[in-house]
């Protein structure tokens, strides 16, 4: 017996994912992105870790998450306490994972009503 919901109620949920595309809600995207727990998809315009800079995590702190889930791409990168300096002093907590890591966790974050963000960097 199933007891559980595939997709939360009026919330995002990530259905797919692989080097190149995550699917939200079904839908193809290809380019680095911001899935809210609720409310629009976002493109957040890096393509590259070493890109990463401040003003791309203080895009963030307009969604008002209580926890970001940083993909970080194919592997495991940890972005430097500076760069998100934004969600530490607003006291958002951010946990950094791969990018198929950070799908799963997210959905089941985001399935527990929890105020969850992730934010997914797919590099070309």
């Amino acid at each position: 017996m199933k007891f559980q919901l595939d997709e939360p109620m009026g919330g995002n949920s990530i259905s797919r994912h692989d080097a190149s595309q995550v699917w939200v809600n079904g839908r193809p995207h290809g380019r680095s992105l911001l899935v809210p727990w609720q409310g629009e998809v976002q493109e957040w315009p890096v393509s590259r870790f070493s890109d990463l800079q401040a003003a791309h995590f203080e895009q963030i702190l307009a969604l008002k998450p209580e926890l970001v889930i940083f993909g970080s791409g194919a592997k495991i990168r940890f972005a430097t306490a500076a760069l998100y300096r934004s969600l530490i002093d607003a006291r958002i907590g951010m946990e950094t994972m791969d990018l198929a890591a950070a799908c799963r966790t997210y959905n089941v974050l985001a399935s527990e009503g929890r105020t969850v963000l992730a934010a997914l960097l797919i590099e070309p």
